[in-house]
């Protein structure tokens, strides 16, 4: 296991006045630094451009400047391993993919202190672990909410990190999900002609392409902006429509931030069935789809979101892996209904 590791960031464009903002904008999300971690690193030195160390966090950056962070030999930390029941799809020294329930929390965070995916992947792998973002544990490389199901590529050591990560941050890694929204998302729609942001591709491929940030007055919420965020691009594809109330679709991520697909769709009109945070009030209606399945669509308890494809190199050999996870017994469930 290496003791130090470098990370390099290069700044991207119109980067906030601040070195302090603009890490916490540019810094891959797979290096797992928090902002609170990255103004540590900042105060103890090691942060640099140039050879030159970086102390002060309201610092000056440039667009396309480099900057490099030090990273110190990773800490134990205190979180516990448990004997939880893991889906393993697939598994070798470098790796583990693993397809997730709806419910499970992939770290632990205040309000979900264990049984999570990281609970299970340290009594699962036990002393084979990267040691990633200064933490020894499992190297989350990616991660999918609590209320997604799906497939979720895990490293197994600093080498197997670093080089997935970088695949996801150059976006060659795979990844499509299943879904089901509130409408359907069709080029003929004039409304959708008029969203920013929003356009339509060969296929009839709807194409979202915004910055996506922190919500201003909801901390646990994220926003479509078109003024500096993280750049976020998602593609959606209808595979099947039950009237004009809702669509069964493919997304497949360019990017990948936090909330993505849900802040995405629900930008467009096309909020995700069940979504309790940028679903709003929206209900699919009797008349069109029928009492039963309006009853379901309604009644459905998370977002309807599956990570059905994930795709990737393998970080040792270079050999493409390709992973696919059916979808799960309650969005099977809905999609009968809707169906019947």
């Amino acid at each position: 296991m290496s003791t130090e590791s470098l990370l390099s960031v290069r700044i991207g464009a119109s980067p906030p006045a601040r070195l302090d903002k603009a890490l916490a904008r540019d810094v891959p999300e797979a290096a797992a630094l928090s902002r609170t971690r990255l103004a540590r690193l900042i105060a103890e030195g090691a942060v640099s451009s140039g050879g030159a160390v970086l102390g002060d966090p309201k610092a000056k950056v440039e667009e396309g400047q480099v900057i490099e962070i030090a990273l110190g030999p990773p800490e134990v930390v205190e979180t516990v391993a448990q004997s939880i029941a893991l889906d393993v799809v697939y598994e070798d020294a470098a790796l583990i993919v693993v397809n997730k329930p709806a419910g499970m929390v992939v770290h632990p965070a205040p309000g979900s202190p264990d049984g999570t995916l990281v609970n299970a992947l340290l009594h699962h792998c036990g002393d084979s672990l990267s040691g990633i973002g200064g933490e020894r544990r499992p190297g989350i490389v990616h991660r999918i909410d609590k209320e997604t199901s799906g497939l979720l590529v895990v490293a197994k050591s600093d080498h197997a990190h670093h080089a997935l990560a970088a695949q996801f941050e150059k976006h060659t890694a795979e990844r499509a999900y299943l879904a089901l929204c509130h409408g359907v998302p069709d080029g003929g729609d004039p409304r959708l002609k008029g969203v920013k942001g929003a356009s339509f591709e060969a296929g009839g491929v709807l194409k979202l392409q915004t910055g996506l940030a922190r919500h201003r007055t909801d901390r646990q919420r994220q926003a479509v902006t078109f003024e500096g965020g993280r750049h976020a691009v998602t593609r959606a594809r209808v595979l099947e429509r039950f009237g004009d109330a809702v669509a069964l679709i493919e997304c497949r991520l360019e990017t990948g931030r936090t909330h993505q697909i849900r802040v995405h769709l629900a930008h467009a009109g096309h909020a995700l069935v069940g979504d309790p945070v940028y679903g709003g009030r929206r209900k699919a209606s009797p008349a069109v789809i029928g009492e039963g399945a309006a009853e379901a669509v309604n009644a459905f308890p998370r977002q309807a979101l599956h990570a059905a494809v994930l795709g990737f190199a393998h970080p040792d050999d270079g050999r493409a892996l390709r992973f696919e996870a059916p979808l799960p017994d309650d969005m099977t469930a809905l999609l009968a209904s809707l169906r019947g």
